[in-house]
């Protein structure tokens, strides 16, 4: 029996220590990143993919990809403690860090202003943002169908993150700062990195899992992206 009240209760602790200002180590980032989570063998095993590319060029460098034992159910609210630990296997192989990861997920947009961007950054000291495709918690405006339409997220008074529609008619992301990161860096970052649809760091991320179903090592993916690049 999973204690959610326990969980809770370390969401909160958690979510105190979340630096919300930008506290960037560079200004202009040598290396960024994507990360995303996924599950196989119907949730037996969390997939997690980080993928490394050089700023500005966008030019990927690597991509790691681990597989943990799924250690907790799914519990709406308490994602993030079933995402970390294949997360934290994947930064482990890393062997370039980079200095702000985008993470497929939310960052301070959870009720308890812990999403899996949040918790993560935590773990690892390094600044992330959280892209989402869907909302959490807060309310908005009703978007422009025109690209770049944008609103922010608010939650009991509060500014969450931003909604923002990159493309024309395209379903809109929700857009917030994970750790060490400002409400607004986040989006204006995001911008910078994305010229379609989800931001490329995470799609990336995204699409180096998927490629793994197909046998792809995360090597041969990097080798595959860096040749289409040249």
């Amino acid at each position: 029996m999973i204690d959610t009240q326990a969980l809770r209760a370390e969401q909160l602790r958690l979510a105190s220590e979340v630096i919300r200002h930008d506290d960037f180590l560079v200004d202009t980032p040598a290396f960024i990143a994507g990360a995303d989570v996924g599950f196989e063998q119907e949730g037996a095993v969390t997939r997690a993919a980080i993928a490394i590319l050089r700023y500005p060029s966008l030019e990927l460098v690597e991509c790691q990809i681990a597989r943990v034992a799924t250690t907790m159910p799914y519990i709406p609210g308490f994602l993030s403690f079933r995402e970390y630990p294949a997360l934290l296997a994947a930064w482990e192989q890393l062997q370039q860090k980079p200095e702000l990861v985008l993470v497929d997920g939310h960052g301070i947009s959870h009720p308890r202003r812990l999403g899996v961007a949040s918790h993560f950054g935590l773990l690892v000291n390094v600044p992330t943002i959280g892209v989402a495709k869907k909302r959490l918690c807060g309310k908005f405006a009703p978007l422009d169908v025109a690209a770049g339409a944008l609103a922010p997220l608010e939650d009991k008074g509060e500014q969450l993150g931003w909604v923002w529609r990159s493309k024309v008619r395209c379903n809109p992301l929700f857009i917030a700062s994970g750790h060490r990161v400002s409400t607004d860096s986040a989006l204006g970052r995001c911008h910078c990195f994305a010229p379609a649809g989800l931001p490329a760091l995470a799609a990336t991320a995204s699409r180096g899992a998927a490629m793994t179903d197909f046998g792809y090592t995360a090597a041969q993916i990097t080798r595959k992206r860096v040749n289409n690049a040249t």
